[in-house]
C-alpha cells in the first residue's frame, strides 16, 4: 500500500500527558510535511496550534478523554470551547458504564448533544472496545449512527489497543454513513496498512509517521 496513502487517513496524534506546546508545534510540522489527515492534540492547545497551523492542516482534539464519563454538560461544554478554539475535528469518548447498563437513550442523546456542538465539524465517537462485549459494540455502531456522529472509534489507547477482529466487526454493523477509526497500539506504517485494508477509514497514531522517517532513513 502506497505510504502516502496510509498518512493521508492518519491522525498524526500526541495526547501524552507531558506534551508541550513545543512538541505540538513539532507534530504539526511532522503532518503538514508528510500530509497527515490532521493532527490530534490536547485540549489545550488548540488555540494555539490552529493559529500556528494557518490552515495548513485540520486539528483534532478529544472530549471526555480518556474515560468518558463526564456529565453531558461537560462535554458539550469542552466542545463549544473546541470549536471556539478552532477545532476542525472531534474525538469524544462515549460513556462506557451507561453502554453497558443498556441505558441506551442516554447514549445516543449524549452523542447528539455532541454533534450539536461541533458545529457541523466532523465528530469521531471513541467506544473503548476493548472494555465491550460483541452484544454492546454492535449496539454502538447503531447508537453511533442514531447519534449523528461521523466516525465510531475503536480505543483511546488508554483500555487497550484496536483489533483487526473489532475493525471488521464495527465496518459490518455500521452504516455506509459512519466511518470507522482505528487507534490504539498501531506503531507502523505496515500495522496501519492491515487497518485499512479490514476497514478503517481513519488511524490513529502517534508512530506511524515516526516509522515512515525512520523507512526513508530519518531525513
Amino acid at each position: 500500500m502506497d505510504r502516502q496513502f496510509i498518512l493521508q487517513r492518519c491522525d498524526h496524534t500526541l495526547l501524552a500527558k507531558d506534551a508541550t506546546y513545543h512538541d505540538i508545534e513539532t507534530l504539526i510540522d511532522e503532518g503538514v510535511r508528510f500530509g497527515t489527515a490532521s493532527v490530534c492534540i490536547p485540549p489545550c492547545y488548540v488555540a494555539r496550534a490552529k493559529k500556528y497551523a494557518d490552515g495548513r492542516i485540520p486539528i483534532c482534539t478529544v472530549i471526555g478523554f480518556p474515560n468518558g464519563y463526564n456529565a453531558v454538560s461537560i462535554k458539550v461544554a469542552e466542545t463549544e470551547r473546541a470549536i471556539l478554539d478552532g477545532a476542525d475535528e472531534i474525538d469524544a469518548v462515549i460513556n462506557v458504564g451507561e453502554l453497558l447498563d443498556g441505558n441506551y437513550d442516554y447514549v445516543r442523546d449524549e452523542i447528539a448533544a455532541i454533534k450539536k456542538a461541533t458545529k457541523g465539524k466532523i465528530l469521531k465517537i471513541i467506544i473503548c472496545a476493548a472494555l465491550l462485549n460483541e452484544k454492546s459494540k454492535i449496539k454502538a455502531c447503531e447508537l453511533v449512527a442514531e447519534g449523528g456522529a461521523d466516525f465510531i472509534k475503536t480505543s483511546t489507547g488508554f483500555e487497550g489497543g484496536a483489533t483487526i477482529e473489532d475493525v471488521k466487526l464495527l465496518r459490518k454493523f455500521s452504516p455506509p454513513s459512519v466511518k470507522v477509526k482505528a487507534a490504539g497500539g498501531i506503531k507502523t506504517a505496515a500495522d496501519a496498512e492491515k487497518f485499512l485494508e479490514a476497514g478503517a477509514d481513519r488511524i490513529g497514531a502517534s508512530s506511524v509517521v515516526k516509522d515512515i522517517i525512520r523507512e526513508q532513513g530519518g531525513n
